[in-house]
C-alpha cells in the first residue's frame, strides 16, 4: 500500500457509507422520479441491488490482490503497457468524478443558499479544504469521518422522523405503472451513482488493517448507503409527489422544508444541507485521494504530495468546462455519465478479473 497508511475496518466502511450517500441523497431521486414517476422507489431497490453486484465484482477482483492498488495489479495483469493505458482510464476516471463532485457543490450553493456568489469562488474555497484534507493523508481523513458519522445519522434520523407526519401513501400506487425500460433505465442512475464510482475504493482497499471480512465490510457499508437512499428516495415521492420530485434538481432539500411540527419546530432543512457537506465532503476527497495516488504510482514515485496543486487546479477548470449549466445537468447525469461509468466502472474490471485467471502466476507477491 502506497506510504504505508493504514486504516481500520470500521473507518473504511464509513467511508462507504458517505461516499455512497454524498451527492446522491440530493440529485438521485429527482432522476429517479422523471422516468419512473411514483415507481422511483423500485428503480432505487433495482439499482442498490446491481450496485451490490459491482461490489461484489469489485472485492473479488482486490482479494486476489490484497496488498496492491488497482493501478499496480492492472500493469500486472495485461502487461506494463497496456496495464498502464487501463490505469491512465482509472485515473481519468477518478479525476472526471471528483471535477463532476466538486461541480455539484458549486451548483447547490450557487443555486439555493448563495445565488449571487459567483461558482468559481465556491469551487476555489472548497478544494482548498480538500487540498488540505488529501495533504494530511487517508489515515487523518478517515479518522474525521469517525468523528463525523454519527452527526449525520443523528440528522438523518431527525429528518425522517419529523417527516412521518407529511407522509401520504396514496401517493405511491399504483405500482408497476411505469414501463419496465422506464424502471431499468431510471436505475441506472443509483447504479452509476454512486456504486460504479465505488471503484476508487480499490485504491484504500489494501490499507485496511483487519485480514478478516474485508469484503463483507464493503458490502455492508455499499447495502446501508443504499437503504438511505432508498429511505429518502420513497420519501420524497410520499411527502412531495413524484410529479415536484422529478421538476426539481435538489428534492430532498426541498423535502425539509416541508417539516412543520406544533408550529415552532419548522425551516429545519439546514439538516439536509449539513448532511450534505460533511457527505459530499468525504466523497470529493476520497476521489481526490484516489486520483492522487494513483497518479503516483503510474509514475512510480515515492509521493502524490507534489500532484496536489497541480490536480486541484485541473480539477477546478474541468468542474467548470463539464457541463455548461445546471439545466444541462440532468441530461448529462441520465445519457452520459451511466454509459461512461459502466465502461470504465463495470466493463475494465470484469475484463481484469477474467483476465486475471488466465495469467500466469496470477497472483502478487503478497
Amino acid at each position: 500500500m502506497f506510504n504505508n497508511e493504514k486504516i481500520s475496518l470500521r473507518q473504511f466502511k464509513i467511508l462507504v457509507l458517505l461516499f455512497s450517500l454524498g451527492s446522491t441523497i440530493l440529485i438521485v431521486p429527482s432522476v429517479l422520479s422523471a422516468f419512473a414517476h411514483q415507481d422511483a422507489w423500485i428503480s432505487a431497490i433495482l439499482g442498490i441491488a446491481m450496485g451490490c453486484g459491482m461490489i461484489c465484482l469489485y472485492v473479488a477482483l482486490a482479494n486476489r490482490y490484497p496488498n496492491h492498488t488497482i493501478m499496480e495489479y492492472s500493469k500486472f495483469i495485461l502487461g506494463r503497457w497496456l496495464g498502464t493505458c487501463v490505469g491512465l482510464i482509472f485515473y481519468i476516471y477518478f479525476v472526471i468524478t471528483a471535477s463532476l463532485v466538486l461541480r455539484n457543490v458549486g451548483d447547490f450553493i450557487t443555486t439555493i443558499i448563495m445565488p449571487e456568489t459567483p461558482i468559481q469562488v465556491i469551487h476555489f474555497v472548497f478544494l482548498l479544504i480538500i487540498m488540505a484534507g488529501a495533504g494530511l493523508g487517508l489515515e487523518v481523513f478517515a479518522r474525521a469521518a469517525e468523528i463525523f458519522l454519527p452527526w449525520i445519522l443523528l440528522f438523518i434520523g431527525v429528518l425522517i422522523g419529523f417527516l412521518i407526519p407529511q407522509i401520504e401513501l396514496n401517493r405511491l400506487p399504483p405500482l408497476f405503472e411505469a414501463s419496465s425500460k422506464a424502471i431499468i433505465h431510471g436505475s441506472l442512475s443509483v447504479l452509476s451513482i454512486p456504486y460504479l464510482e465505488m471503484i476508487v475504493f480499490l485504491i484504500i482497499f489494501p490499507a485496511i488493517h483487519s485480514k478478516l471480512n474485508k469484503s463483507k465490510g464493503f458490502i455492508q457499508a455499499g447495502l446501508m448507503g443504499g437503504l438511505i437512499i432508498l429511505i429518502i428516495t420513497i420519501l420524497c415521492i410520499a411527502v412531495l409527489g413524484w410529479d415536484f420530485t422529478s421538476r426539481h434538481t435538489f428534492p430532498s432539500y426541498t423535502l425539509a422544508k416541508k417539516i412543520h411540527v406544533g408550529g415552532f419546530i419548522q425551516r429545519v432543512e439546514v439538516l439536509v444541507a449539513i448532511i450534505w457537506f460533511l457527505t459530499i465532503f468525504f466523497k470529493l476527497i476520497v476521489c481526490f485521494y484516489g486520483s492522487l495516488v494513483g497518479l503516483s504510482q503510474l509514475l512510480k514515485l515515492g509521493t502524490y504530495h507534489i500532484f496536489i496543486v497541480p490536480s486541484a487546479l485541473m480539477m477546478f477548470a474541468l468542474a467548470y468546462l463539464i457541463y455548461p449549466n445546471i439545466v444541462y445537468f440532468r441530461d448529462f447525469a441520465t445519457n452520459i455519465w451511466p454509459p461512461f461509468a459502466l465502461t470504465v466502472g463495470l466493463f475494465l474490471p470484469a475484463g481484469l478479473l477474467i483476465v486475471s485467471f488466465f495469467r500466469p502466476g496470477s497472483r502478487l507477491n503478497n
